[in-house]
């Protein structure tokens, strides 16, 4: 196991852009879509680099999921999310071992600049590339990919690995590069890929913009707009003022602002909520001291008013958490054990010989944390025990429970964390096995039941057996009373009603499979 990338999911944000709407100015650049041919999009980032390896931002992987071919794509069929083939795929699928992923190509895909034909050659440098990338942890089960001919091929697995198909192969990480293209330019690239193969080219005006128009080489499905402009507003606020003034065309917005739509909206607008691919809870350190006796930790459990949280914080948007796996992936809960009770919050104090008890909560200072963070501080003190919130800073917050960041872990012991994630429960129960303790299972326990659930999700292929492996594993984490489950953060679009988008579960937007409704 590696450390989560943070900043695949933590942005900095810039108010430069709210400053030029609310001097009475529009926002620099922005054209209004003409007669729905074109499109003004929101990009909430600007991009570092758009090679599949290292990928920070989500706005790099909406660039490379409209402009670079892959073997699958995310398949969301109300609120269920799978996979399925890719355009650029005749045929993919998963021997009956698990152990290879063979797929063919569709013919006569080409890349840009001369660099010939997508081919079974590309797939293999791509992926065997990858495994010494940023992202490596994706395909640590891939041993190798084998080439039968100039379309066809396998990946040949260590081992099976069923999270593959959404945690690597679809969307922005499984895109496939050039190998003629890529070697030419010395093996890497940052903002400049080498060669593409999409139904649109791009050209990138940092800080500004990024201008997508049709490949004229393009051989696949056609597209529906001419141009789509991808429009650098890193402010929620400026980019909720550009969208009402008409100077883009779909953004994704706040809570606050979804629900002042609700009564409100924009003319000619509709609201959509992509997913919820966020899971939040209060954590506790089974090790310290104050905290080891199971009986305190399940006190805390019940003296929490989850509902009156998610009400507060996060306008009534967000659905409640069960464990971690969010809604629409397969695992997850509808229900706890665990009710808002704190008359047996008391009596379990009580049998514990506990009294007069303060604790520290840590909390970055975001709103939302905030105000959550004040409702469990209440809810505590009507039990008799005192909380103490502390406010903690972005950078030193991600260090706290880690053990190769110093000491402080030992001194940790309640806190409130928000993981992202891509729509599979391995992905989501990873980091809470015993190699994370010290790294990211900041709660520090284990148990071998869940040691051995997690090996078997991760080869288990009946969707039946998979979802109960982890409802499980779910179950096991929340007898430890080591974990108060809070919210799954919901992520919100507005657009136009004359747009049909096609936006994943954790927001990525496939601007190539945008519509006119």
């Amino acid at each position: 196991m590696s450390e989560i990338k943070l900043t695949r999911r933590h942005f900095l944000a810039t108010t430069s852009a709210l400053a030029a709407v609310t001097a009475g100015g529009s926002l620099p650049q922005l054209a209004q879509a003409d007669e729905h041919n074109s499109l003004n999009a929101r990009m909430d980032t600007d991009i570092g680099t758009l090679d599949p390896n290292n990928l920070s931002g989500e706005a790099e992987g909406d660039v490379l999921v409209s402009v670079m071919p892959g073997l699958v794509e995310f398949d969301i069929k109300g609120d269920k999310i799978g996979w399925r083939p890719a355009p650029y795929v005749s045929s993919i699928a998963a021997s009956d071992d698990g152990l290879r992923i063979n797929f063919t190509l569709r013919p006569g895909f080409q890349w840009s600049g001369g660099n010939g034909e997508l081919s079974a050659e590309d797939v293999k440098y791509t992926f065997e590339r990858a495994l010494k990338g940023d992202w490596s942890d994706n395909w640590a089960a891939l041993d190798h990919v084998e080439v039968t001919d100039k379309y066809s091929g396998a990946l040949v697995l260590k081992f099976p690995f069923e999270p593959l198909w959404l945690t690597s192969l679809a969307g922005y990480p499984g895109v496939v590069i050039s190998k003629k293209a890529t070697e030419a330019a010395g093996g890497k690239f940052t903002t400049d890929i080498p060669a593409t193969c999409g139904p649109y080219v791009y050209k990138w005006t940092p800080k500004t913009k990024i201008v997508f128009t049709r490949n004229p080489g393009w051989t696949g499905p056609a597209t529906d707009f001419d141009q789509i402009n991808y429009i650098d507003v890193e402010d929620d606020k400026a980019a909720e003022l550009a969208y009402e003034a008409g100077e883009v065309d779909i953004t994704r917005i706040t809570p606050p602002t979804a629900v002042r739509y609700k009564t409100s909206p924009p003319a000619n607008s509709k609201v959509y909520v992509a997913g919820y691919p966020k899971y939040m809870w209060m954590g506790m350190n089974t090790q310290h001291p104050k905290l080891s006796d199971i009986r305190v930790r399940q006190a805390i459990q019940h003296a929490v008013d989850v509902d009156s949280i998610n009400a507060a914080a996060y306008e009534g948007l967000a659905k409640r958490a069960y464990g971690f796996v969010t809604p629409g992936v397969l695992g997850r809960r509808e229900t706890t054990k665990i009710d808002f009770n704190p008359e047996k919050s008391k009596a379990l104090l009580k049998a514990a010989g506990v009294s007069g008890l303060s604790l520290e909560l840590r909390t970055l200072s975001l709103q939302d944390r905030m105000a959550a963070a004040q409702i469990i501080q209440a809810n505590l003190q009507d039990v008799g025990i005192t909380v103490k919130i502390i406010p903690v800073d972005s950078g030193p917050f991600w260090d706290m429970g880690q053990e190769s960041k110093g000491s402080q872990w030992k001194d940790l012991q309640l806190w409130l964390m928000r993981f992202g994630s891509v729509p599979d429960p391995y992905d989501q129960a990873q980091w809470f096995v015993k190699d994370q303790i010290g790294k990211w299972n900041w709660e520090r326990w284990s148990d071998p039941e869940f040691e051995d659930l997690f090996k078997k999700g991760m080869i288990e292929k009946d969707p039946d057996k998979r979802a109960a492996i982890y409802i499980r594993m779910q179950e096991i984490m929340e007898d430890t009373g080591a974990y108060v489950w809070i919210a799954n953060e919901p992520i919100i679009f507005v657009y136009r009603d004359w747009l049909a988008p096609d936006i994943s579960p954790n927001g990525d937007q496939n601007l190539k499979n945008y519509k006119r409704a």
